[in-house]
């Protein structure tokens, strides 16, 4: 035992400088995160999440619903590529909360999505493919970040909504269960436009109950 001590003790004296500087860096990285964790709740930022959002066009109201919500490296799985989204979802403005994403990269941000949405929604695929009568409906998903200053927190959102809705859009806003709200509806009337203008930051989604 006596030898085994003797051993560390001499271990430690060779390499204390080693040992010093990786506390250091270690109560310092720490010290970092806490601080960061304090400054995004002051300001109610949490990028690091992402939120699969539903919207509802029902009887002229617009209800929200959330399908799931997740960190983004558990959704993108890659850590770069969801190190870019969070970037991306800091850069939305008022006048377009969609994520200023690469053209070419936006299937692969959003397919990862759909994969998440996919499998909550399995089963109605399977029973389709067992001739079991189902309901299937076509979607539309896009990655969003609402800079509205209404809104409580900011987030990453994937937006979800019918296609059929999306392209239909009433003129007036619908009736809304909260005040707040009214962010929202701006943000699916420029989904709507976006929708034409540039169809590929949008991905189809079919789900079937």
């Amino acid at each position: 035992m006596l030898e085994i001590l003797e051993f560390l003790i001499n271990k430690l004296e060779e390499h204390w400088i080693k040992v010093a500087t990786a506390a250091v860096f270690m109560a310092a990285g720490w010290l970092i995160g806490k601080f960061r964790a304090q400054k995004n709740w002051e300001k109610r930022e949490f990028y690091d999440r992402l939120n699969v959002s539903l919207n509802i066009m029902y009887e002229d109201k617009l209800l929200i619903r959330t399908l799931l919500e997740k960190r983004c490296r558990d959704i993108f799985l890659n850590g770069t590529a969801a190190e870019r989204v969070i970037e991306a979802a800091r850069k939305t403005t008022l006048e377009n909360p969609i994520l200023p994403l690469p053209k070419e990269d936006y299937w692969y941000y959003l397919n990862s999505v759909l994969n998440e949405i996919s499998e909550k929604f399995a089963e109605g695929q399977m029973k389709r493919d067992l001739g079991i009568k189902v309901t299937c409906e076509q979607y539309l998903i896009c990655l969003t970040s609402e800079a509205d200053g209404s809104v409580r927190m900011r987030k990453i959102r994937a937006m979800v909504i019918k296609r059929s809705a999306l392209t239909n859009l009433p003129e007036k806003c619908p009736g809304l269960s909260n005040a707040h709200h009214s962010t929202r509806w701006k943000t699916l009337q420029i989904l709507a436009k976006q929708y034409e203008k540039q169809p590929e930051q949008f991905l189809l989604l079919e789900i079937c109950q």
